[in-house]
């Protein structure tokens, strides 16, 4: 019997989760996992990015200052003011969407490099803020003392629990998008991207889409910033700069543009390059850059259109065989 498309969503998010669950039992140590917790932080802003980019048609070079508003916004929260973590949580979501509903309402209105440019300021704005508030933020040096994440009475002090939480965030975050996409708005953002003149012409709120689409895509890279700032206990503006907002960019068009799946795979790949590039860190820049070419030349639509088209292509072999 042929599942409902939502009832096959939920079965593909479950099976994704157990397959996440037993990811620690299959490593050979601790540092492996904290990889892999980074990975999953990484995979939930890439799947808010492709909703933007991959399905709206809209660019995106400021993404990392979604991610360091949610992780400053939760570190002061609950250092400074000594509020709660979940509220800490909270107001560094909160912050991270309010700001795009902000920064949306003019941006939103340019087109193409445009738009690429006038988010790309805006994350340099930002990184400048982080580094030169430095009552605030700490500047250069970073923030530190943030406390480990807690919530509902238990502390997540190990690796193992922090990656398993991660897990359940991460699924959750795919199972809703996959959702998303499926719905009367996920169609309406796809009518857009292939033309806004058409898509207008049957009814949809191009305005109004293109800006839900952008401050939820910002709400997710604030999710993870809060959740980072909580793993790592300290936080840096370098961590938030325009080189970041590259690799995200690098991770949704590897991975597949539209591709919920795709996002994941190329999040949780470029998490682990860097391992096997310890030694060429004064040219990751350009591996980046070499990879994200040679992407778009030969796997234009990513790992998940390659991968699909070569099952394809065995299914045919094997019905012919």
């Amino acid at each position: 019997m042929k599942l409902p498309v939502l009832g096959q969503n939920a079965a593909q998010a479950a099976l994704f989760l157990l397959l996440l669950l037993a990811v620690p039992y299959t490593l050979p140590n601790e540092y492996y996992l904290s990889i892999c917790i980074l990975g999953a932080l990484n995979a939930v802003i890439a799947v808010g990015l492709n909703l933007l980019m991959g399905y709206a048609g809209q660019v995106s070079l400021g993404h990392a200052a979604f991610y360091g508003l949610g992780a400053y916004a939760t570190a002061i929260a609950t250092t400074r003011f000594g509020l709660p973590i979940p509220a800490g949580m909270a107001i560094g979501v909160s912050l991270a969407t309010v700001v795009a509903w902000v920064v949306a309402a003019p941006t939103l209105k340019l087109k193409g490099h445009y738009l690429a440019m006038a988010t790309l300021g805006f994350g340099i704005i930002v990184s400048i803020v982080f580094n030169e508030a430095v009552d605030a933020t700490g500047g250069p040096s970073g923030y530190v003392g943030i406390p480990r994440l807690a919530l509902f009475g238990y502390e997540f002090t190990s690796d193992h629990s922090y990656y398993n939480l991660m897990a359940v965030v991460l699924t959750f975050v795919v199972l809703l998008s996959l959702n998303l996409m499926k719905s009367r708005t996920g169609r309406a953002l796809r009518a857009l991207h292939v033309s806004e003149k058409a898509a207008a012409s049957l009814g949809v709120d191009i305005a109004a889409h293109k800006r839900f689409v952008f401050v939820l895509s910002a709400a997710l890279a604030g999710l993870a910033g809060v959740l980072y700032a909580h793993y790592l206990s300290f936080i840096a503006p370098a961590s938030f700069g325009f080189g970041f907002s590259v690799q995200l960019v690098v991770m949704v068009v590897l991975g597949g543009m539209a591709s919920v799946w795709g996002s994941v795979a190329g999040a949780l790949f470029l998490t682990a390059l860097p391992e096997a590039l310890r030694e060429f860190e004064d040219i990751d820049i350009l591996v980046y850059g070499a990879i994200l070419v040679l992407t778009i030349m030969f796997l234009p639509d990513g790992l998940a259109g390659g991968l699909s088209r070569l099952t394809r292509r065995f299914r045919r072999k094997a019905g012919t065989s």
